[in-house]
């Protein structure tokens, strides 16, 4: 595969959320990502509607892209043995399970890495591999809540809005497993040893408000929503509703943008003067609020779009796959009709490739043993004995 991780090979425990996001982001820079599935979740593909998000299968799962899969039962003792012969020729093994059931299914760092010196172990949760809530469950918004930062995403009077999922468990949790994943092999290219990496999601949403704490131990942020530069409370940092009922996103934060742009307004140039002001800003707030609220977003697109203003309507997802820029730098992709993010970042030498589909549980079983050195005897064995299920690879979709 090209990419620049082109020759590493990852296997991950499949689960749901920040642990595949990070492998996909491996993948797309090249590694060959083996997931191994519950044989439970290999199922035929009829066409009727499948589960929801939380119940772990989906036809479009793009994590899944760029990866094959196979399904092995870890419970039963050939299967175990089935897992470890891939874990022990992978550079890399990721699991998202709560602490102790690696362990206890037999696959915990200790036995891995004895079979595999090299390997890079990466666990992704939570809440981290100990401490008082360890063994809690959670989703995103609990641990974007306990890290503190929840709390600043919201307007005066109003709750917090969580931001999707993107802060806790692919902000804080799939890039920081997959960073973690890059160093580790970095460091064993000069150690030449392996090691565990504990990736935990309030620890990434923790790190990711770095900024925060300088600006409040400089007296710079203070904990009421909407007073500080960043959280909406400065004029020319916020969001505005135009005459059609959408939004644009100001960002006009340094004064030479926010005069431009009071000056493409129509305002009392003194708006851009106290820009600094703080006392000033709720009023000059409203003043914008009221400019803006004079014509419709494709009015001041027209308007304002190529100006040094820092303004920018605010998209839905299909009108940002349409938008000129992001189509010129092909942001987006469609593969088998399913427009996706493409990889990223871009690199000039080993460019990564575009994304493959979705796999589906236990499509590549066969393949995937046999490539660990399994012959053909063996895998019948297993298929016979329920260790390990194989599913038939989808239709293909006509172009």
């Amino acid at each position: 595969m090209p990419g620049p991780l082109s020759g590493i090979k990852v296997v991950e425990l499949a689960g749901r959320g920040p642990g595949p996001f990070g492998t996909m982001v491996l993948a797309d820079l090249g590694a060959e990502v083996v997931s191994i599935a519950r044989t439970a979740d290999v199922v035929a593909d009829d066409g009727t509607p499948v589960e929801r998000l939380f119940a772990g299968r989906r036809r479009h799962d793009l994590a899944t892209r760029g990866k094959r899969s196979v399904a092995i039962d870890l419970k039963r003792p050939d299967g175990r043995e089935a897992a470890l012969q891939l874990i022990e020729q992978a550079d890399v093994l990721t699991e998202g399970n709560r602490p102790g059931v690696a362990e206890r299914l037999g696959l915990g760092p200790d036995v891995c890495l004895a079979r595999n010196p090299r390997l890079v172990y990466a666990r992704m949760t939570g809440w981290g591999q100990e401490g008082p809530h360890a063994a809690r469950p959670g989703h995103d918004i609990n641990y974007v809540a306990l890290a503190g930062a929840l709390e600043h995403l919201r307007r005066p009077g109003q709750p917090p809005m969580p931001p999707l999922n993107l802060l806790g468990d692919y902000g804080g949790g799939g890039m920081l497993l997959a960073v973690g994943v890059l160093a580790a092999l970095v460091e064993r290219a000069t150690s030449g040893r392996g090691q565990v990496v504990d990736v935990a999601m309030v620890d990434g949403i923790a790190l990711l408000t770095t900024l925060f704490f300088g600006l409040r131990a400089e007296g710079l942020w203070n904990d009421e929503p909407a007073s500080n530069v960043l959280d909406l409370g400065a004029p020319h940092y916020n969001v505005y509703e135009t005459a059609d009922g959408r939004y644009l996103a100001v960002g006009a934060g340094e004064a030479p943008f926010y005069a431009e742009l009071v000056r493409r307004l129509g305002l009392d140039p003194r708006i851009a003067a106290e820009q600094q002001d703080p006392a000033t800003w709720a009023a000059n707030r409203e003043h914008l609020a009221a400019a803006f609220r004079t014509r419709t977003l494709a009015e001041w697109r027209g308007l304002l779009e190529g100006t040094d203003t820092c303004v920018d309507p605010v998209l839905t997802m299909e009108e940002a796959t349409a938008h000129p820029h992001l189509a010129a730098r092909e942001t987006f992709v469609a593969v088998d009709g399913i427009v996706q993010p493409a990889p990223a970042p871009r690199f000039g030498r080993t460019p990564a490739a575009t994304p493959g589909r979705p796999t589906r549980a236990g499509e590549h079983t066969v393949e995937v043993l046999r490539d660990a050195g399994l012959d053909d005897q063996r895998i019948d064995a297993l298929l016979r004995s329920g260790a390990v299920a194989a599913a038939s690879p989808p239709p293909v979709t006509p172009p």
